[in-house]
């Protein structure tokens, strides 16, 4: 039996090694037998006819694109050759299937065969010279496909390119005003010493790269215009998916942080988006002010907001929603806001945190909440609540609310005598409140608009502040009947 079955196995070895030669002999034939057609009629296949690239900096080597060629017909292809139509004078960079068009190759690729049902890719990237113009010029070539009998096949490469002013690790050691109708792109970040300012003009847009934001340890001033913000964001100018450009994806940038050495920091008019921490303020002497924010944005962040530990803030008139973390956060403090909208409709986690957070104490360390003053704020969001107010017991915690619409189900937690004409949101209410309150709540696209919609029950229901009522987020004057939040609901 012992025998038998060793015999048995060398039977099984042999036959496995003819069903492999005779696999083999059957590729190599199906090989040789491939039929190669100079047909002009057959063409190639392109996944896309147009390799769009967005709006890229000079000198910035945008993200590649990736193209499919594939031969669907019955008979293989060869391709004489592949080239730019413009050489290599427009900046694009093409590699085929591992083959670079380079000067050595006389940037062109030949030779290549796409069998009947195969395919090869196309990889595209762009780094443009600079073109000396103030806004975005058009770059076009085409990348053109030579068949073997001749037929020729294009795909168009179409971007922008727009100069820009490209600055690593700034650190400002002397007073120092920015202002520069191009962009300007920050990579390292920018750093404040103790004792100097910088100043952003209006109408300045900087853009900042991932790992860059602003440190400020002496002060920084924002100085924009209701017609000229300025306009604080991520450097990437390409779309993650088709309807959804990277500058609607939060975490872009690092932020501004006011750390303990600074005070009199001043921002309005500023569009501040898409970073991870909007803006965070250290603890400091409240004796002094922090920050004053007015007629200002901060919107889509990976982690806060507004984040400030015992110190002196005032904002007003400002627009701080949709965040991870909470969109505003006061460990303690000395604070004041008045007209403002906080909104969180952060859609890309459900554990988001709350529109608005006050506390004296993180658990390890207490900060007295000397004073929040919170007139004619509309604080709303997805959840049914979100507002958090937890103090400790022998800390000061003084805070009052006026004029508010404040979406909570009405804790027995909070201190009632600290509640002047304010209306209580309900969660039930989805005729008038939540997203209802704004003209536009899109989560699926990552678009909002914040102004008011008609029947937002924050139109008429704020009370006329002297220095703060005067105009909205936008510059629109009140009516002596104003609007609760930044925006003066102005009918279409």
């Amino acid at each position: 039996m012992y025998a038998l079955g060793e015999s048995m196995k060398r039977i099984q070895i042999k036959f496995i090694l003819v069903i492999l030669a005779v696999a083999t002999l059957w590729t190599a034939c199906s090989d040789s037998d491939e039929i190669f057609t100079v047909d002009p009629a057959v063409r190639l296949e392109f996944s896309t006819d147009t390799v769009k690239l967005d709006t890229t900096f000079s000198t910035v080597t945008t993200p590649t694109k990736t193209v499919w060629v594939r031969n669907r017909g019955g008979k293989g292809l060869r391709i004489a050759g592949i080239r730019l139509e413009s050489g290599n004078q427009t900046g694009f960079a093409v590699n085929v299937d591992g083959i670079p068009l380079k000067q050595e190759n006389g940037f062109q690729a030949s030779g290549l065969e796409v069998r009947r049902n195969d395919s090869l890719q196309v990889f595209v990237k762009l780094t443009t010279p600079r073109n000396n113009f103030a806004t975005p010029q058009r770059v076009k070539d085409n990348l053109v496909f030579t068949l073997e009998s001749g037929a020729v096949q294009k795909i168009n490469l179409d971007a922008w390119s727009w100069d820009a002013e490209l600055i690593d690790n700034l650190v400002v050691k002397r007073d120092t005003m920015i202002s520069s109708g191009k962009p300007i792109v920050i990579r390292g970040g920018i750093k404040v010493d103790s004792a100097v300012r910088l100043t952003i003009a209006s109408n300045t847009t900087i853009y900042f790269a991932n790992n860059a934001g602003i440190d400020v340890y002496g002060s920084l001033r924002i100085i924009g215009t209701a017609n000229g913000n300025v306009i604080l964001r991520g450097n990437r100018l390409d779309r993650m998916f088709s309807y959804l450009p990277y500058d609607r994806v939060s975490g872009q940038w690092r932020g501004i942080r006011f750390r303990p050495s600074s005070y009199d920091n001043y921002i309005i008019y500023a569009d501040i988006h898409s970073a991870y921490d909007g803006v965070v303020c250290d603890s400091s002497d409240m004796s002094r002010m922090k920050l004053e924010m007015n007629y200002s944005t901060i919107h889509n962040c990976q982690g806060y907001g507004l984040r400030a530990t015992n110190c002196a803030v005032s904002v007003s008139n400002s627009q701080i929603t949709n965040t991870l973390a909470d969109c505003v956060y006061f460990l303690g403090g000395d604070v004041a806001m008045v007209h403002c909208t906080i909104a969180q409709f952060y859609p890309f986690d459900s554990r988001r945190g709350v529109a608005l957070r006050l506390c004296n104490s993180n658990g390890e360390v207490d900060y007295p909440l000397v004073r929040f003053q919170g007139d004619n704020l509309l604080v709303t969001g997805l959840a049914n609540d979100v507002i958090d107010i937890k103090t400790k017991d022998g800390v000061a915690a003084g805070y009052r609310f006026f004029r508010c619409i404040l979406r909570t189900p009405r804790p027995e937690t909070i201190d009632y005598s600290k509640m002047n004409y304010v209306w209580w949101e309900e969660p039930t209410d989805t005729v008038r409140g939540g997203a209802k309150n704004f003209r536009n709540i899109d989560g699926a696209k990552q678009f909002y608009d914040f102004r008011l919609d008609s029947v937002s029950t924050a139109i008429d229901s704020a009370y006329f502040w002297s220095g703060f009522s005067e105009t909205d987020r936008l510059g629109h004057t009140r009516d002596n009947k104003p609007d609760v939040g930044c925006f003066e609901y102005i009918k279409n």
